[in-house]
C-alpha cells in the first residue's frame, strides 16, 4: 500500500483501510502469486506495502512471513487478516525507503502496487534500493505497478491524484505512472536483474504495452 512520506498520506491510507479490507478481500494477483509459489517453494520472504495482507495468502505454507506497511489500520487490518487466514506473519510499522531489516535478510519479497505511490525519481530508487540490500544475493522480488499507458490514463498527466470514496468525502491517493522501460530501468540501477517482464494474468491482449498493471519479476545479482 502507499509508501509516500507525510502525516496527510499516512492519515488517508488509515481511512480507507477499513473499506480497503472489505473491497479487496482478495488478491488480484493470486494466479502469479500462486505460480510464484511454485517456484520459490519456501523460504523467508518479505511484503512490502503489505496492506491488510491479501497477497501472503498463497505463501501460508513453508514460507516464513514478514510484512511492512506506513499505515497502522492497514497493519491492524493485516492482523485480523492473519487471524481470520490461520496464518503467522511478523508485521512492522514501517516505510520501505527505510526498512527496519538487516541486509541480505530474505530469500524472496513482493511488492504489490507499492512503488506507484512512491513520489520522486529519488525516493523511488532508494526504495528499490532497500529492496535489494534485504534480499540475498540470487534473491528474487515480484513488483507491480499501476502502468502509464493503459487506456484511461492515455490524455492524464503520470502523476495524478485517484479518489477514494469513504464516509461520503473523497480521499485523494497519489500515484505515479510508470511505463514499462521505466520501471525496469530504475530496477536495473538498483542492481536487479529482469528475470521476466508482464501483464497482469488477465490481460489478454499481444501488446503488453497497455495492460493495466506492469509486472516484473527480478533477482539480485552481486
Amino acid at each position: 500500500m502507499a509508501e509516500t512520506k507525510g502525516k496527510i498520506d499516512i492519515d488517508v491510507f488509515n481511512q480507507i483501510a477499513p473499506g480497503w479490507y472489505n473491497f479487496r478481500h482478495w488478491s488480484i494477483f493470486r494466479s502469479e502469486l500462486e505460480a510464484l509459489v511454485q517456484r520459490w517453494q519456501q523460504g523467508k520472504l518479505l511484503n512490502l506495502g503489505c496492506a491488510h495482507g491479501p497477497d501472503f495468502l498463497p505463501f501460508r505454507q513453508g514460507f516464513e512471513l514478514y510484512g511492512v506497511d506506513f499505515s497502522p489500520e492497514m497493519l491492524r487490518f493485516a492482523r485480523r487478516y492473519a487471524q481470520k487466514f490461520n496464518f503467522i506473519v511478523k508485521l512492522s510499522l514501517a516505510d520501505v525507503g527505510h526498512l527496519p531489516f538487516s541486509d541480505q535478510t530474505f530469500d524472496w519479497a513482493i511488492a504489490i502496487a507499492t512503488y506507484h505511490h512512491i513520489k520522486g525519481h529519488r525516493e523511488q530508487q532508494i526504495a528499490l534500493n532497500e529492496l535489494r540490500r534485504v534480499l540475498k544475493p540470487g534473491g528474487e522480488a515480484f513488483i507491480t505497478v499501476w502502468n502509464r499507458w493503459q487506456r484511461r490514463f492515455w490524455f492524464r498527466p503520470k502523476e495524478l491524484t485517484v479518489p477514494w470514496r469513504a464516509g461520503g468525502k473523497a480521499l485523494e491517493r497519489y500515484y505515479y505512472l510508470f511505463s514499462y522501460f521505466e520501471l525496469e530501468k530504475l530496477a536495473r540501477q538498483a542492481g536487479f536483474e529482469i528475470l521476466k517482464s508482464f501483464p497482469e494474468s488477465s490481460y489478454h491482449n499481444p501488446f503488453k504495452f497497455f495492460s493495466r498493471n506492469i509486472c516484473l519479476l527480478v533477482r539480485r545479482f552481486d
